[in-house]
């Protein structure tokens, strides 16, 4: 399993009361699996993705990425674990407005200390693939919304991940827009055999993973076999 989230839970104070948010979930996703995570708003999806990329401990429970417990880790640790294994997509782009296209790719390389004589090339072709051979120069206060999602997808795929995590990335856009980014993020995400996890309210974006995970009130189960 390239994903691997066990007993996981999370709680939060509440008042005089504890609310717990996850309780004692467990999901599993395999290499090259795309996983939709639907429910109400409010279950705890985006909680669950935080814990799943490593930007949330969990108060109890086992978290391991590519087989590697990261449970376990140091808070530096766990970063360099994200940097190399992990890709997320957020619902914002959350582009850095003075660098172009391909520098928004590019950073991530160095971020990370993997810079060198390929990453031009290699952002280049990442923006390629998702259509923005024309785009590479353009900052993003030129580029549409769905041109910045397509930057942002390329950027979360620039360490070729085992994980790639997508938190509503289509939310943002027109129906027409966001099924492009979608098909483009499911196309690439098994292009590299990521365990995919998609948080989404949408259908028909949950029919295209190959399985439906629902949660509700901090627990998970299949909804789709």
């Amino acid at each position: 399993m390239s994903l691997e989230l066990e007993n996981i839970t999370v709680a939060v104070p509440d008042g005089r009361s504890v609310l717990t948010i996850l309780d004692t979930v467990d999901l599993h996703v395999g290499q090259g699996e795309t996983v939709a995570l639907t429910g109400p708003s409010g279950s705890g999806k985006s909680t669950l993705l935080a814990v799943a990329g490593l930007l949330l401990r969990p108060d109890q429970g086992t978290v391991r990425v590519a087989g590697v417990d990261a449970s376990a880790l140091g808070d530096r640790a766990r970063t360099r674990l994200r940097g190399r294994s992990i890709g997320i997509v957020y619902q914002s782009a959350n582009l850095l407005p003075s660098l172009t296209a391909r520098e928004q790719v590019e950073v991530v390389a160095h971020v990370n200390g993997r810079l060198d004589s390929t990453t031009g090339a290699r952002a280049r072709e990442l923006l390629v693939r998702v259509g923005l051979e024309d785009r590479l120069g353009a900052r993003p206060g030129a580029l549409s919304g769905g041109e910045r999602q397509r930057v942002a997808l390329a950027r979360a795929l620039m360490m070729e991940p085992d994980v790639l995590l997508a938190d509503e990335p289509t939310a943002s856009l027109d129906p027409v827009r966001g099924a492009e980014v979608m098909a483009l993020l499911l196309e690439e995400a098994r292009r590299l055999g990521a365990a995919t996890l998609l948080v989404t309210h949408d259908g028909e974006q949950a029919a295209g993973a190959d399985r439906e995970v629902r949660l509700r009130l901090g627990h998970v189960a299949p909804a789709v076999a």
